[in-house]
């Protein structure tokens, strides 16, 4: 078997759409970090997200033949993957809020021998991690194509279809409520 790691991205989703399995294959390594960590992020649950990532590759595979090149091939994956968690999210009805109470009873702290500066900085991690799961499911998203996963208000705009001026000001009630959330 041919390897396709040699292709730049563009060349190897045409030779997907023409039907070459490693192509596509080469895409999803390509792809499947940042997708799996954008959507155990949002799902908050690593298996879900295992799931969802496969079930996006899945459809960005049956639907290759309608991708263009006008959006960019990682912010139409990220949309797939959007789509997914939120009809997951919905069947479940999970529950998008828990009580910073809840979360400092459940004892997540580090519990090796470290450097007090990197206590702080793990601390302080958790603490962002529970704010923001503490977000609404709308403004957790956002934030993290955004400050995680590197994605411009173009694209973002494209992946949640709003527009940019709807991104500007979701990111800034985003930003805001996540300091709400956040210890002093």
């Amino acid at each position: 078997m041919k390897s396709c790691r040699h292709l730049d991205e563009s060349e190897c989703i045409a030779r997907a759409q023409r039907g070459d399995v490693l192509a596509f294959s080469e895409l999803v390594s390509r792809h499947q970090d940042r997708i799996y960590r954008f959507l155990a992020r949002l799902t908050r649950s690593p298996d879900d997200a295992l799931d969802l990532t496969q079930e996006t590759f899945l459809n960005a595979y049956q639907a290759l033949g309608r991708w263009r090149p006008q959006a960019r091939f990682s912010t139409w994956l990220f949309q797939i993957a959007r789509n997914l968690a939120f009809d997951q999210l919905r069947r479940s009805r999970r529950v998008e809020f828990v009580t910073l109470e809840e979360e400092q009873a459940s004892g997540i702290q580090d519990a090796g021998p470290t450097p007090e500066a990197a206590l702080q900085t793990t601390q302080r991690l958790h603490a962002l991690e529970r704010a923001l799961a503490r977000l609404p499911a709308e403004h957790r998203e956002i934030l993290l194509l955004r400050e995680i996963e590197d994605l411009g208000y173009e694209d973002i705009a494209a992946v949640l279809g709003i527009h940019l001026g709807t991104v500007k000001s979701r990111l800034a009630r985003a930003r805001a409520g996540l300091l709400e959330h956040m210890p002093p």
